[in-house]
């Protein structure tokens, strides 16, 4: 099996440890960084031990290759599917009018505000410290946005890619995406994305990038039960 069907738990029992809460048989993010969780290996323990992850009322995301078995002690919420796709040449930088400029710690708040109006999925607090943030600022305000989630050995997620729906049409969800892939090819890895499988504007845009489908991925959104 490749790391790639399993992105979440390769990146939570590696490079994201530090950020993670659980162990061997299940992980976690951090509530304020992100919403994903997985188990290990599998079996009942890996399933109590992420139930156990989960706080009263809380719902937590899974997403993988294979289909979704709801743990002992969570609910199925919602189930979707979405498409995993995988670089396959050089990404070049491409030029225009307006900075890229680095995001972080001190933009969280322009951050939430873009992603709750642009929706590109799970944005946190400090979902930022998951990797690195580029952004494009109009008027001082950000106005488009995108950046690293999951990692491990040899593969970086890019995330995050969205636009105020004022500004759409400019070619920004682009340039950043090309700008992001650029710099995670030039430490070395190899870049991979998700996107719903009906946002079909989006795969053709990332098709146009130099990204192919490797496969499709189940998304289960789960809380927890309510006690009996």
């Amino acid at each position: 099996m490749s790391p790639l069907d399993r992105p979440v738990w390769s990146s939570l029992a590696t490079a994201h440890r530090h950020i993670s809460l659980g162990d061997d048989a299940a992980r976690r993010y951090l509530p304020d960084v992100n919403v994903f969780a997985s188990p290990g290996a599998g079996g009942r323990a890996a399933s109590a031990r992420l139930a156990a992850l989960v706080r009263p009322g809380e719902r937590i995301f899974m997403l993988q290759a294979a289909p979704i078995e709801p743990p002992a002690g969570l609910r199925l919420v919602q189930a979707s599917l979405g498409v995993q796709m995988l670089a396959q040449c050089e990404a070049m930088h491409v030029d225009g009018p307006e900075e890229i400029v680095r995001i972080g710690e001190d933009d969280a708040a322009d951050m939430l505000a873009l992603a709750a109006l642009a929706k590109p999925g799970p944005l946190l607090r400090r979902t930022h410290v998951m990797g690195g943030f580029v952004g494009i600022r109009v008027g001082g305000r950000l106005v488009a946005m995108a950046g690293e989630r999951m990692r491990f050995p040899g593969f970086v997620e890019i995330s995050g890619v969205c636009t105020h729906p004022e500004f759409r049409g400019r070619g920004l969800a682009r340039r950043l995406s090309l700008h992001v892939a650029a710099a995670i090819r030039h430490r070395g890895d190899r870049p991979f994305l998700h996107a719903w499988k009906t946002n079909t504007p989006a795969i053709r845009l990332y098709q146009r990038l130099g990204f192919r489908h490797r496969c499709d991925v189940h998304v289960a959104v789960l809380e927890t039960c309510d006690p009996a």
